[in-house]
């Protein structure tokens, strides 16, 4: 009797998922998640109340730590931009870091704007004035809502580098407009939350502590999204070379059947 030899089945190799993370993305996030679960216990639990505003000022450990990340974002699109627009090699990934940062500073603007809206409805009464604080910081946010809008704009990767590097060197300028505004005009928004006009502290250490956490702690996101959002827009931008490729090699395709003699 006669056996058939069985032959062996050879199982296909796992693929590995292409993703945006790596063992420093992952151990930034565990860093991030750690600090915000200081922030809060420390903003909420720790911290005690303020004597004039009691509970609505630890509406300050977001608004303070979210409007510093929108700033350095701001600052961030500016180097990076200014790098492309002047480096030699006048390399994309720069750009990508200039847009990825201008999202993210546009998002922390908007929470931004949102908390002091809050905090301004507990102590002035209404949740908006055409204060100078107020006022420029929604001008700002437009501004980068307009950068955002001209990196939409259609074009080839190195044109919607070139003129957005232009508007983000601009747009910068705004910030410090928006943080002298409280000593440029007469402004109903309280001046610097941790020194005051002589350089002193003027919060108590535990309240200090925990807008300190808050700031590492948003400071920690930033880098996190940013790393994240660069990574896909260097993939979205491959696709799209990849898409272009398809389209010029269909149509050399069909220029050389038209040229075939029939």
């Amino acid at each position: 009797m006669t056996t058939t030899p069985t032959i062996p089945t050879v199982q296909p190799a796992p693929t590995r998922r292409a993703g945006t993370g790596t063992v420093a993305t992952r151990v930034l996030g565990v860093a991030t998640i750690i600090t915000m679960g200081w922030l809060v216990a420390f903003g909420l639990g720790f911290s005690p109340a303020d004597r004039d505003q009691e509970d609505a000022v630890r509406i300050l450990y977001m608004h303070v730590p979210t409007a510093w990340v929108a700033y350095l974002a701001f600052a961030v699109t500016a180097i990076t931009s200014g790098l492309y627009l002047f480096g030699k090699k006048h390399s994309l990934g720069f750009d990508r870091f200039a847009g990825a940062s201008a999202e993210i500073g546009v998002m922390f603007m908007a929470l931004t704007i949102i908390m002091g809206m809050l905090w301004g409805k507990l102590t002035w009464g209404v949740y908006w004035q055409w204060d100078a604080r107020l006022t420029t910081t929604a001008l700002l946010f437009v501004t980068y809502i307009g950068y955002l809008a001209v990196r939409g704009l259609g074009g080839s990767h190195h044109q919607r580098a070139k003129r957005s590097a232009v508007i983000g060197l601009l747009a910068v300028i705004e910030i410090p407009l928006v943080h002298f505004s409280v000593r440029m005009w007469r402004s109903l928004h309280q001046d610097a939350s941790v020194l005051d006009s002589e350089g002193d502290v003027s919060m108590d250490g535990l309240m200090l502590f925990s807008l300190f956490v808050g700031v590492v702690a948003f400071t920690l996101l930033f880098v996190w999204l940013l790393l994240h959002r660069s990574r896909v827009m260097a993939m979205e931008d491959m696709l799209d070379d990849q898409g272009l490729d398809r389209a010029l090699d269909a149509r050399r395709a069909e220029a050389s059947e038209a040229e075939a003699p029939s």
